[in-house]
């Protein structure tokens, strides 16, 4: 068995069980972690010291993962050498005076970027060709990484750090991170977030703002290597005989005090679930993540080894244990299913069956992300995504141009019974949406599209798919809601609040949840937003939120129970007032009568408010007049009363549209009904002179009516006519006011009649 003698200072995964490191003893070795073998590559000339190992990355979009094939290799003699999988040098570059401290490949494999003792940052071209010199500075350069679109670079500069980007003249965003010199960085393409690690024993998480978001405690020793897994949910960080294994957000899940030196630096497996250190003592550490755990209602269930899950029921205290053949790489636990995807395989556990699942085989080995509704499961991986139902069954694969899947997370693609939506990187105030059952574009294709960049999205899970909503946060921290389905007219995207900065909706029922600055905030029925925005408040739940600290996150909005994970890793459950989710199944149900009497029992404002919107929103108009009138809406008590007295149905249709600010498509629905005189009596009442004029003139009727109201108006504030038009049709007409309301009566007791003698065509037919 072939080991290191000398300080080990870089590693680097081919495949998920094969491993390359090299050494100060000039030897590349790779080692086999299924036969546990390790076998020399090659030994390289003895004043080649090697100082930074990265693979050249798998091309994307390639059904089969096919392995690395090469490697850049830098060196302390100011070169860095492109080398094949098999140990061959194919060419060594002259790249930097003094050591070249670190080279990364970006993301597509098109350019290479390294950096060195000298302070210069360079960037290379597939073959080795110099194709700029990015930066110069008088301090070395320990550390580089590419941001996750390429198109900028993340280097040390002493205590500092910069982020530029590759097109001149561009901003250059620079900020003091540590107290010491950073000796490592990593930028994750997932999650868009930076990690640093210093002299001063710090590592730090910030954001591609620089904006720090987790500052370690100082360790005993500096921190001399992080690195991000692949989906960038976990970091892993490396100190004198420290290990330690870290949630994204900076909290520890773990640390491990093995007998190894200082690890220099650590390389994520493929599929995250292991990592491998390169120790100063000559070791390579290689450690598995374990003991992950999911939980959902009265189940949770741990990764216990690498193949082996256990599933404790908490209500009888049962035990199952899940053996699988090959090791889990991700799981996911939701609507009564355990979804587990292994390096080859995907398995469905039924809640009431876990001796039984339905096994598949999967086209490509790691899975990145899996997302669960009530009828179906979400996989992504390195090439697509693949909608399965729970009994096995290929449903879908949607597809956009440019879609890249190995950069999505639970935050930017979103699951329901009937829709997937999934955020664009290359513009980010872009979101897809897609029909579940066919995989296919809604709406012709179009996309929704916001002003500003958009960072989460999430849609709710119950209800019609004509009524399916999405809520979403963007750059600014605000949260909106809007339909999926736009039905050929423009829908509103309507703000819900701000600083919101994460959101769930409930398994259950359409209601959503968010931490807001300082609160945690309930929206029981965020549809009023568009039916009466005026109560949207008094729809509201809200609690103080100070105890879950700085940068909580809703993990989970199962039934009336909310879990939230602080800062500190530790979980929170709130449980919410069940009855508006009661509420909702009542009137789902058109149970109306049920509803109000549960009101009456809850006796709440938010209650009643509730049940107000969602009669409006289903024009049930009785219920929403003893709704407003328990919380005290008298004008809108009024305004439903006087709707009832309309002499047609299309009437009371219309001030109902009316009634939610939807005045364009009352209107429409009155002139559609041919009811023109009351279409253009909703503008005057409005004061939308302009489009009064404009249909009395284009109809031919009731110009005289527009303008003696017109005039009336004037006449009550003291003002003279300026508008053209108005003068043009004015001209030598003489108003009377017997005449127009004689008019109006007539136009009232014809729609009367309309009215009458189509209820009593209807009788009729009923008789025969």
């Amino acid at each position: 068995m072939v080991t290191h003698q000398e300080l080990v200072s870089c590693v680097g995964w081919t495949t998920a069980e094969e491993l390359y490191s090299c050494s100060d003893d000039h030897q590349i070795v790779k080692w086999n972690l299924l036969t546990s073998e390790t076998s020399q590559i090659v030994k390289l000339p003895d004043d080649i010291y090697p100082i930074d190992l990265h693979w050249f990355p798998k091309s994307l979009g390639i059904k089969k993962q096919t392995q690395a094939e090469s490697f850049v290799l830098t060196s302390s003699d100011g070169k860095f050498h492109l080398i094949s999988k098999l140990g061959r040098v194919e060419k060594s570059v002259e790249a930097h005076c003094g050591a070249v401290l670190a080279g990364r490949w970006n993301y597509e494999g098109t350019a290479l970027v390294t950096v060195g003792e000298d302070g210069q940052i360079k960037i290379w071209s597939k073959t080795g060709m110099l194709r700029s010199t990015l930066a110069q500075q008088g301090t070395p350069v320990y550390s580089v990484a590419w941001g996750p679109d390429s198109e900028k670079v993340l280097y040390t500069a002493g205590k500092q750090l910069i982020i530029k980007p590759l097109q001149p003249n561009a901003k250059v965003l620079q900020w003091k991170a540590h107290d010491g010199i950073i000796l490592k960085v990593d930028w994750n393409s997932v999650n868009d977030l930076i990690l640093s690690a210093g002299e001063d024993c710090k590592y730090k998480v910030w954001d591609s703002y620089g904006r720090l978001l987790y500052n370690s405690q100082p360790h005993e020793h500096p921190i001399t290597s992080v690195a991000w897994a692949p989906d960038g949910e976990l970091f892993a960080v490396g100190s004198f005989h420290t290990l330690r294994l870290c949630d994204k957000t900076g909290w520890s899940y773990a640390l491990e005090k093995p007998n190894t030196g200082s690890i220099f630096n650590i390389a994520w497996s493929i599929d995250g679930t292991q990592i491998a250190g390169a120790c100063g003592n000559g070791h390579v550490v290689f450690a598995h993540v374990v003991e992950q755990r999911w939980e959902w209602k009265n189940f949770q269930v741990t990764l216990t080894k690498r193949r082996t899950m256990q599933v404790r029921n908490v209500l009888n205290d049962a035990m199952d244990l899940l053996e699988f053949r090959d090791r889990v790489i991700k799981a996911s636990l939701n609507y009564a299913h355990l979804v587990v995807s292994t390096s080859l395989q995907c398995y469905v556990f039924s809640t009431k069956n876990w001796n039984t699942p339905l096994i598949f085989d999967l086209k490509e080995g790691t899975v990145s992300l899996i997302l669960q509704a009530e009828r179906h499961f979400l996989l992504v991986d390195g090439s697509g995504i693949y909608l399965y139902s729970y009994e096995g069954r290929f449903i879908s694969s949607p597809k956009f141009p440019g879609m890249r899947t190995d950069i999505l997370n639970a935050q930017t693609v979103s699951l329901s019974n009937d829709t997937i939506a999934i955020k664009d990187k290359a513009d980010e105030k872009i979101i897809y949406l897609f029909e579940a059952s066919t995989g296919k574009p809604l709406d012709d294709g179009k996309f929704l599209s916001h002003k500003n960049e958009i960072l989460e999205i999430a849609l709710d899970q119950k209800g019609l798919t004509n009524n399916r909503k999405i809520a979403f946060i963007d750059k600014n921290r605000d949260l909106y809601i809007t339909s999926v389905k736009r039905f050929g007219k423009e829908e509103q995207i309507i703000k819900l609040g701000t600083m919101v900065h994460t959101l769930a909706w409930s398994d259950t029922c359409n209601i959503l949840c968010g931490l807001q600055d300082t609160r945690f905030t309930v929206w029981y029925y965020p549809n009023t937003v568009y039916v009466d925005r005026d109560i949207l408040p008094k729809t509201l739940y809200e609690r103080d939120a100070s105890e879950f600290s700085k940068n909580p996150h809703i993990v989970s909005f199962v039934g009336n129970q909310v879990t939230i994970r602080r800062a500190d890793g530790s979980l929170v459950h709130i449980s919410i007032s069940p009855y508006p989710a009661i509420l909702h199944e009542y009137v789902s149900s058109s149970k109306w009568e049920d509803a109000v009497r549960l009101c009456r029992f809850v006796k709440e404002q938010t209650m009643w408010a509730c049940l107000a919107a969602m009669a409006v929103a289903n024009r049930e108009m009785t219920t929403a007049e003893i709704a407003y009138a328990a919380i005290g809406e008298i004008d809108k008590v009024q305004y439903i009363n006087s709707i009832k007295d309309l002499p047609s149905k299309e009437s009371k249709m219309a001030h109902i549209l009316m009634f939610s600010g939807n005045i364009q498509e009352a209107e429409i629905l009155l002139l559609q009904a041919g009811l023109v005189y009351q279409a253009i009596q909703i503008n005057i009442n409005l004061y939308n002179w302009e489009r009064a004029l404009e249909l009395a003139v284009k109809y031919k009727t009731h110009v005289d009516t527009v303008l003696a109201y017109r005039q009336k108006f004037l006449e009550t504030f003291g003002k003279q006519e300026t508008n053209k038009r108005y003068l043009q049709y004015a001209e030598g007409l003489q108003i009377d006011w017997e005449k127009i309301r004689a008019k109006i009566e007539m136009e009232i007791t014809k729609e009367r009649e309309r009215s009458s003698s189509s209820q009593s065509s209807k009788n009729i037919g009923l008789r025969h």
